[in-house]
């Protein structure tokens, strides 16, 4: 009864909190609806976003035909949406085979369509090529790309069908001809190996006893080397109570940038990771005492910056430690601990619990009642496989009341600098 009365309590305080948000900061003010997006039509010939198709920030390279006899076959869904038209000139329902990726980008697509001409639909010219028909390259052979138009085949509408596509979340919109629309998406390797925030499970944490422990098999109440403080600066390391995953894919595999510091201690994480990282020049083993920290995207952080490090002769203590080369690996395992401080020392290195919000001290706040509920109850320390729940409506809720500026542009890669 207790237990149940606690529970009752936190969800009305998460509802209670969430609209206080949009009271922060500059623009919108408490209790204010966000006025409706101004879409703006493409022009002809314009692609969105302003980068080639197959570049990192675009869709990304090809990966090579799929064909019916290919072991990549399974790769592709039949999408049976009635709400699109397929055109399937082929008569062998190849338009409606895609990725999944495609498959759900198509689908909000299709709301989209109705939502902004009622009694009009979306219409699919081409999906997946089997027959040849495109360039040597062309993603239309992966099931990553559709030619797309409305219902009606009004091309006065085409412009617009373009903007609505970008809003639904194609990686790569072109308004290429006057008959039709081309969208493709990112593979779904890419996409699988770029999002979320976690290290490998192989990497180490270290445990009050002085052990050392992979992180994959971190168990609730374990005390690991963490940061005393919010924002992770300051020279005092504390041992923090590990309460749950706020990510759990054992089987996963990912795209990780390698920090690699002077000192040798290497930090292994994705690229929506933050990190602790001061701009001032530092050489190898200052204290880290009265040192200004902030937190960066992996994917963000540069050689010459300086992180946080562990190590002392007399216990742990932080020292900051210039970042001397970085490259990218693929690895197995994405696991994303949560302390009660907030951070944890991963590898010989402290890192922030969060991920895909630029600023740590805002996520370990919204993150404070999830805290909270650990304390009054113990209930759910251990997290099933994938994304934890209240990571799933703080994400949905952040949508909503943040501007995307404050978070990490999922799936692109924006540097690759090798020692």
């Amino acid at each position: 009864m207790r237990r149940s009365v606690l529970v009752g309590l936190f969800m009305g305080c998460t509802l209670l909190l969430a609209p206080v948000t949009e009271g922060c900061g500059p623009g919108r003010g408490y209790g204010k609806r966000r006025p409706p997006k101004k879409l703006t039509p493409l022009s002809y010939k314009q692609f969105s976003p302003n980068v080639a198709e197959k570049t990192l920030g675009a869709s990304g390279r090809h990966e090579g035909k799929i064909t019916r006899s290919s072991e990549r076959f399974k790769e592709l869904t039949p999408n049976y949406n009635p709400d699109i038209i397929f055109k399937d000139e082929e008569n062998t329902a190849a338009d409606r085979l895609m990725t999944q990726r495609c498959k759900d980008k198509l689908n909000s697509l299709a709301i989209s369509v109705m939502n902004m001409w009622p009694g009009v639909t979306l219409r699919v010219t081409e999906g997946w090529d089997e027959d040849g028909h495109h360039s040597e390259d062309s993603l239309h052979y992966e099931g990553r790309a559709v030619d797309i138009t409305t219902s009606d085949r009004d091309r006065n509408k085409y412009a617009m069908l373009a903007r609505l596509a970008v809003e639904a979340g194609f990686d790569w919109v072109y308004y290429e001809s006057k008959a039709h629309v081309h969208c493709s998406v990112k593979s779904e390797h890419s996409v699988a190996a770029k999002t979320g925030g976690c290290f490998p499970g192989r990497s180490l944490v270290t445990l009050e006893d002085g052990s050392s422990r992979a992180v994959q098999d971190l168990q609730p109440g374990d005390r690991v080397l963490a940061s005393s403080g919010a924002g992770g600066s300051g020279g005092e390391l504390v041992y923090s109570e590990f309460l749950t995953f706020l990510d759990h894919e054992p089987a996963a595999r990912k795209q990780f940038y390698v920090l690699g510091t002077e000192t040798g201690a290497n930090l292994t994480l994705t690229a929506a990771h933050l990190v602790f990282v001061t701009e001032r020049n530092c050489s190898v083993g200052e204290p880290s005492k009265g040192a200004v920290m902030r937190t960066m995207y992996a994917s963000d952080v540069r050689p010459g910056q300086c992180v946080l490090t562990a190590g002392g002769d007399k216990g742990p203590q932080a020292h900051l430690s210039p970042v001397t080369w970085i490259h990218i690996q693929m690895d197995t395992g994405a696991f994303a601990p949560l302390t009660r401080h907030g951070s944890l020392v991963v590898d010989g290195v402290l890192a922030s619990c969060y991920a895909a919000m630029d600023q740590h001290h805002l996520a370990h706040w919204t993150f404070g009642p999830l805290r909270l509920l650990y304390s009054w109850t113990g209930l759910g320390t251990m997290q099933g496989e994938g994304l934890h729940w209240y990571s799933r409506v703080l994400h949905w809720i952040g949508k909503f009341l943040l501007d995307p500026g404050h978070f990490h542009p999922w799936g692109v890669v924006t540097h690759d600098v090798e020692r």
